[in-house]
């Protein structure tokens, strides 16, 4: 039997791909265990380098909690500026008046082409001889502006896709029944490329956490990967041990917002799909008889 995508694995097929999973597995288990060995021959494992993320309550107390803070509090900043702007510049990209789209590309092309960790340095320097915002809120300020410069642009491109990837007969309708062009991407084509959209979206809101760790590595500030020189100096060189458990922290975050992103689109999904089905309701074919008789 076969799928649209592929088609059914025969007997030797099957044969074929639990081997390459036992080979698979084998050499996996052989470069964990290597790097276990590895680590333990550099007296990485021994407790006395974990132990403090278990035993001593102010390793979290102090550092990676208040870490863990400073990162969510300049994503989530970030995001709630990187959205609606990324989402403005991406309609405008769609103007049909060139003096809005070709500036509006100018914008978005010049902000993807530099790396986010430029755009905070330079964000960095500005605030630092331009204005009086104090050295304690530099390094925030700094990082939001960077990573809203760089992900507003990557976001206006990804609502520019999703737009576009709508049948043209979406925008063709709304033009029938004398909607204007702002109406229709308000009412019409945002809310449809929504779901297009959203795994794009997602992707990028994961990058705009991880990316928070630029600022701390060269700004100074304490986001959540910064505290390991902390960490480090006051509970011994146990930087494996630090790093594991950041990397874990980060990933649980990362999990959280892809879950909570995954239930948003099959909630939007089922939305769409109920109003599909409900539509055909209002003029089927009794309502079209009725029409008839009546009109007869």
């Amino acid at each position: 039997m076969s799928s649209v995508l592929y088609d059914t694995p025969g007997p030797r097929a099957r044969r074929r791909n639990v081997l390459f999973t036992i080979v698979f597995l084998a050499v996996l288990a052989l470069v964990a265990w290597w790097v276990l060995a590895a680590l333990n021959d550099k007296n990485q494992l021994a407790a006395d380098k974990w132990s403090p993320f278990v035993t001593d309550s102010r390793v979290w107390t102090t550092y990676l909690l208040p870490g863990l803070t400073e990162t969510l509090k300049a994503a989530a900043l970030s995001i709630l500026i990187a959205l609606p702007l990324g989402a403005l510049l991406g309609i405008g990209r769609l103007s049909d008046h060139r003096w809005v789209r070709v500036p509006v590309g100018a914008v978005v092309e010049f902000f993807r082409a530099i790396p986010v960790l430029l755009l905070m340095m330079f964000a960095a320097a500005l605030y630092r001889e331009f204005t009086t915002v104090s050295s304690d809120f530099r390094p925030l300020y700094a990082v939001v502006t960077g990573l809203v410069l760089y992900n507003a642009s990557v976001i206006a491109e990804v609502v520019k896709a999703g737009v576009l990837s709508l049948p043209r007969g979406q925008g063709d309708a709304a033009e029938a029944l004398g909607m204007r062009k702002g109406q229709t991407m308000t009412y019409i084509l945002l809310p449809q490329a929504v779901t297009v959209m959203l795994p794009a979206l997602v992707s990028q809101l994961v990058v705009i956490v991880k990316d928070t760790a630029l600022g701390g590595a060269l700004l100074g500030y304490a986001e959540l990967l910064s505290q390991n020189r902390q960490i480090t100096a006051n509970y011994g060189a146990n930087t494996i041990a630090t790093f594991t458990v950041i990397a874990l922290i980060y990933i649980i975050i990362n999990a959280i917002v892809t879950h909570l992103a995954g239930r948003l689109e099959r909630r939007l999904r089922r939305g769409r799909k109920s109003a599909a089905v409900a539509i055909p309701a209002q003029g089927g074919p009794t309502d079209v008889k009725s029409d008839a008789v009546s009109g007869a």
